[in-house]
C-alpha cells in the first residue's frame, strides 16, 4: 500500500468522523433551537388560558373556557392537548382536572404535575404518539396572593414539522459532507505531486544515483518546507560520505603501495637471507676442503722442496720436482681464491628491535608454517631493550632455526617463538620451541658440529645450528638447547643489550672466517 493511499485512508476516515460530530452538533443544536421555539409557543397558550381562568374562575368562566379550548384545537391542527389542573394546597399530591380540550388519547402523569407544582418551574416533554411525534408543556400558576401553585397548565403541540425540518437538515449535511469529501479528495489527488510526488521523486532519484556511485550527486533545494529540510540533511550526510569515500580511497591506496614496498622488502630480504645461508654453507664447506686438502698438499709441497734442496738430480727428475712445486702451489691459490669468493660479506652492524627482526622472520617463514601446518604462537614483551646487529645475519640464524623446528614436526604440532629481556636487562633473548621428536642426550655434545646431521636425506646437512651458533658469536651473545627425546626442542639465543655495548664496545666477537 502505498503512501498516497494511507494518507487519502486517514484523510477520509478524518474527515468522515469530523463530518458526522460535527453534523450531529448542528442536528442536536437545530432540534435544540425548534424545541425551544416550541416551548416559547407553548408558554404563549399556557399564559394565556391560565390569564383567562384566573379571571374567570366561575362556572360560566369554565364552561366558556372549555368551550373556547375546543375550538382553539379545532382550529390550530398542530395543537394535540390543552389541560387544566388545580393543585390542593393542603395536600400538593391530591391533584383535580377542571376543563380541558383534546384530539389525541393521553394522560398526564400525576406524580409529573405534582413535581411541576411542587418545583414551580415549567417542564418540557418529548412525546412520541400514534399520530406523531408531539412535545408537552406542564406550566405551573401561582397567584399574587399565595407562593404556591393553585393550578397547573398542560399544553402538547405535534412536532411533525420539526421531524421534517431535522429530517431535510440531516439530508442537506449527508450531501454536503459527500461534496466536501469528493472536492477534499480531488484537491489531495491533484496537489499530493505538488506536496509530495514530485519532490519525493527528486529524493529517490538522488538516492538512486548515489547508491551507483555517483556521490558527487545532490538534491536541489528549492523550498524551505520539510521537504527541503531533508534536501540539506541528505546533501549534508552525502558530502560527509563522500569526504570518508576520499578518504578511504587515499588510504587505500597509501597501503596498497605499502603492501607493494613490504612484498618488495620481503622478497629482497628472502633473496638476502637465502644468498647468506648459501654463503655459510659453502663458506663451511670450502673451509673442510680447504683443511682436508692443504694439509696433503702442504705435505707434498715440502717433501718435494727437500727433494730440490738436496740436488745432484738428473734433469728430468729435476724438472718434475720443480713441476710438482709449482702445482701444489698453483691448487693452494686455488682454494683461497675458493674460500675469499664463499666468504659471507662483512657485518653491517645497526640497533634494531627484537620486534621488528621477529616480524620480518616470521614473514618469511609465514609460507612455510602455513604449508606445513604447524600452529604459531608468537608472544614477545613491548618493552624489550634493542641490540646491535647485523639483520641479515641474526634473520638467517631465527629461520635456521624455525626450519629445523619445522622438519622436527613432521606430522603437525606447535611453534613458539618468544622473546624476553634477562632480569638485569643486560641481554635480550629469543626462543625458537617445536613440539617434535626432541634429540637423545647422546647427541647433544655433537648437535653443532658442522656437517653432522641426524637425518640422512641428499643434501648439505649439518650446517644449520653451526651457522647459527657462528653469528650468534659474532653478535657477542651466545646459544643454549633444551632437549629431550619425544618432548622437543627449545634454543634460546641471547644477544647484549645495545646500551651494554655501548658501554663496553669490546663485547663483539668478529666472525671465524675459516
Amino acid at each position: 500500500m502505498t503512501v498516497r493511499t494511507r494518507l487519502m485512508m486517514m484523510t477520509v476516515f478524518g474527515l468522515v468522523v469530523t463530518m458526522a460530530v460535527w453534523g450531529w452538533v448542528q442536528i442536536q443544536a437545530l432540534d435544540q433551537i425548534l424545541v425551544e421555539q416550541q416551548g416559547k409557543r407553548l408558554s404563549s397558550v399556557a399564559e394565556t388560558v391560565s390569564t383567562y381562568y384566573q379571571h374567570f374562575p366561575t362556572a360560566r368562566g369554565l364552561s366558556t373556557l372549555d368551550t373556547t379550548l375546543k375550538e382553539q384545537i379545532q382550529t390550530d391542527v398542530r395543537l394535540a392537548r390543552i389541560d387544566i389542573f388545580t393543585v390542593v394546597n393542603y395536600d400538593i399530591d391530591y391533584i383535580e382536572y377542571i376543563a380541558g380540550a383534546s384530539r389525541v388519547r393521553y394522560e398526564w402523569p400525576e406524580s409529573l404535575v405534582s413535581s411541576v407544582a411542587a418545583s414551580r418551574k415549567p417542564q418540557y416533554l418529548r412525546l412520541k404518539m400514534p399520530e406523531g411525534p408531539a412535545v408537552g408543556l406542564l406550566h405551573p400558576v401561582t397567584s399574587g396572593k399565595s407562593k404556591n401553585p393553585q393550578f397547573v397548565v398542560g399544553v402538547i403541540t405535534f412536532s411533525r414539522t420539526n421531524a421534517e425540518i431535522l429530517s431535510r437538515a440531516q439530508r442537506l449535511l449527508l450531501v454536503s459532507t459527500a461534496c466536501l469529501l469528493i472536492i477534499i479528495l480531488l484537491v489531495l489527488a491533484v496537489s499530493y505531486r505538488w506536496l509530495i510526488g514530485k519532490p519525493l521523486g527528486v529524493i529517490v532519484h538522488a538516492i538512486d544515483a548515489f547508491q551507483t556511485g555517483q556521490y558527487v550527486k545532490r538534491i536541489p533545494i528549492h523550498r524551505r518546507d520539510e521537504w527541503g529540510h531533508l534536501a540539506e540533511h541528505f546533501n549534508s550526510m552525502a558530502g560527509e560520505i563522500e569526504q570518508v569515500l576520499l578518504r578511504n580511497r587515499d588510504l587505500t591506496r597509501n597501503l596498497e603501495d605499502r603492501i607493494r614496498e613490504a612484498t618488495q622488502k620481503v622478497v629482497e630480504l628472502q633473496k638476502q637471507v637465502n644468498q647468506l645461508q648459501q654463503l655459510a654453507a659453502m663458506g663451511y664447506l670450502t673451509a673442510t676442503l680447504a683443511h682436508d686438502l692443504g694439509t696433503p698438499l702442504h705435505s707434498i709441497a715440502g717433501l718435494a722442496t727437500l727433494l730440490q734442496e738436496r740436488g745432484n738430480w738428473p734433469p728430468d727428475v729435476a724438472r718434475k720436482l720443480e713441476l710438482i712445486v709449482r702445482q701444489t702451489q698453483r691448487l693452494n691459490t686455488v682454494i683461497q681464491n675458493v674460500r675469499r669468493a664463499t666468504r659471507p660479506p662483512e657485518a653491517h652492524f645497526e640497533t634494531v628491535t627484537v620486534q621488528e627482526l621477529l616480524n620480518e622472520t616470521l614473514s618469511l617463514a609465514e609460507p612455510l608454517i602455513r604449508k606445513a601446518g604447524i600452529e604459531l604462537r608468537v608472544d614477545f614483551d613491548e618493552t624489550l631493550p634493542g641490540i646491535h646487529a647485523d639483520r641479515y645475519r641474526v634473520q638467517t640464524a631465527l629461520f635456521n632455526l624455525i626450519q629445523n623446528a619445522l622438519e622436527a614436526m613432521p606430522t603437525g604440532g606447535r611453534l613458539t617463538v618468544s622473546a624476553a629481556a634477562t632480569p638485569n636487562r643486560k641481554e635480550a633473548f629469543v626462543t625458537v620451541a617445536d613440539t617434535g621428536g626432541g634429540i637423545p642426550q647422546e647427541l647433544m655434545e655433537r648437535i653443532c658440529e658442522p656437517f653432522f646431521s641426524t637425518r640422512q636425506e641428499e643434501g648439505i646437512r649439518g650446517l644449520g645450528l653451526a651457522i647459527v651458533q657462528d653469528i650468534v658469536k659474532m653478535h657477542g651473545g651466545r646459544m643454549e638447547i633444551e632437549s629431550a627425546a619425544g618432548k622437543g626442542t627449545k634454543v634460546i639465543l641471547y644477544f647484549p643489550a645495545a646500551e651494554t655495548l655501548k658501554r663496553d664496545a669490546s663485547i663483539l666477537v668478529p666472525a671465524h672466517s675459516g
